[in-house]
């Protein structure tokens, strides 16, 4: 019987989630259908957003890589990293080597405010932030240092929330995570003292989640500060759209409450202040040669119930601006895009060309599918419904379709450029190494090596 041999490109959640429902499902065929599965990456390290999004100090949220990790150790699935589409191979090489591919690169670019001032030194993107903490093979471990005193965040979702945790938290709390040693050792020298989290509507349409704005008012030496009168959900809707949202919305109610509490809070004098601000919409970064405040503009949803500003200008001293207001996919080479949506554009997975029909063998997962939505997890059935769409058009009735493609093409092809992939063997000696280096600085069980060339030097095996 013929191998189904799939290519899917990334290793985060939405690729990783793919590889296991293609082979689950082609194995519940009715007769089962073979399938082979090469995961691709353009980094030498699997997992995506796992290792590289989610904050140090989440580690529940961070067991779920060893998830990922036992659909990676299948006989049938395959990592292949620091193998890059557009670079080492192009869609044409895939479509060649492969019966399908499947995309699930993400979203890896944050949306810009487009304001005045936002290019100014001190202004960043927070992606740009969570690189580093997380120590992402991209970002140079020097690439910040935490020298000031004032930070904004601008923006109210999981992201903003764990940013601002990372600025505020004691760092001896990071000491026993994976975090690198060269960020922890800016993080121990910081001297940020005051972060304003902003979000430009109220708290009942913030997006973060109940569970982590408890953990944001639980940081020991932190006090919390809500903006006054900020914390009612209707002092600044005409509409009473918000109090509609908390009676309907289980989320929106806890999120108030905790935030209501927040409020209610006297300041017990701690060293470093978290100040959470809503209905201000950021209108200029202030600064010449660095940032030094960011101002902002009262905003309120009139009787029409559009978002409107109110002309009430406040300026809040910083000397670093964050930018978390949302998420963007960029273009993969060759592969059709929505520069509206930032999506690939999609039926149920199935790649659409210029004339909306599905082109052939080409599928897409992940957020690059539908948007950054939904949660970690969200990948796993958005992957399913993907996986359903190509085993229909590729094994109908547990059938394989069409002429099989020869399994080493893939291998063939790199040897021939000079291009040697990191495998799954060559990742392990990366996290043998990490944890080798976590019990010389005597720091828990892993410390996420500092450089691309360290990653880069273990996986040769130096």
């Amino acid at each position: 019987m013929a191998t189904l041999s799939v290519a899917v490109v990334g290793s985060g959640p939405a690729g990783l989630y793919t590889a296991e429902a293609l082979v689950k499902q082609a194995a519940a065929l009715d007769p089962p259908c073979q399938v082979a599965v090469d995961v691709l990456d353009r980094l030498p390290t699997p997992y995506g957003l796992v290792r590289y999004g989610v904050a140090p100090d989440h580690p529940s949220i961070k067991s779920i890589a060893e998830y990922l990790r036992g659909v990676l150790e299948r006989d049938d699935v395959r990592f292949v990293g620091g193998v890059r589409l557009g670079g080492e191979v192009t869609r044409e090489d895939l479509l060649g080597c492969y019966d399908a591919v499947v995309y699930a690169t993400g979203a890896m670019r944050d949306r810009r405010m487009g304001i005045e001032g936002e290019d100014l030194p001190g202004s960043y993107a927070a992606t740009d932030f969570v690189n580093w903490y997380c120590g992402h093979p991209d970002t140079d471990s020097g690439s910040f240092t935490l020298d000031a005193e004032s930070v904004a965040v601008v923006g109210v979702g999981n992201v903003a929330v764990d940013v601002a945790r990372i600025l505020v938290r004691d760092p001896e709390e990071l000491r026993r995570t994976d975090v690198s040693q060269p960020v922890l050792e800016a993080l121990m020298a910081s001297k940020v003292r005051e972060v304003h989290v902003i979000g430009r509507r109220g708290p009942a349409q913030a997006k973060f989640t109940t569970k982590e704005l408890r953990e944001l008012g639980e940081l020991a030496g932190v006090d919390i500060v809500v903006g006054a009168g900020e914390a009612d959900p209707g002092a600044f809707d005409a509409t009473g759209g918000s109090a509609t949202l908390a009676e309907s919305d289980r989320r929106v109610r806890g999120n108030l409450a905790v935030i209501g509490d927040w409020a209610a809070r006297a300041p017990a004098g701690h060293a470093r202040r978290l100040l959470v601000r809503f209905w201000l919409r950021p209108v200029r970064v202030e600064g010449t040669a660095h940032v030094t405040g960011l101002t902002v503009e009262r905003t309120r949803i009139g009787e029409s119930g559009t978002l409107t500003g109110t002309g009430e200008l406040e300026t809040i001293p910083a000397q670093m601006v964050l930018r978390s207001v949302g998420y963007q996919s960029v273009p993969l080479p060759g592969v059709p895009f929505d520069e509206r949506s930032h999506t690939v554009p999609n039926a149920e997975g199935r790649v659409l060309g210029p004339d909306g029909n599905p082109l052939p063998r080409e599928y897409v997962a992940g957020w690059l599918k539908r948007g950054p939505t939904g949660v970690i997890g969200t990948n796993k059935s958005d992957a399913a419904q993907t996986v359903r769409a190509l085993l229909a058009d590729l094994c109908p009735d547990g059938v394989r379709a069409g002429d099989p493609a020869d399994p080493g093409a893939l291998a063939a092809l790199l040897a021939g450029r000079a291009v040697a992939p990191v495998s799954y063997a060559d990742w392990l000696k990366v996290e043998r190494a990490e944890a080798e280096l976590a019990a010389s600085l005597g720091r828990g069980a892993r410390v996420k090596l500092p450089s691309r060339a360290e990653i880069d030097a273990r996986c040769r095996g130096e």
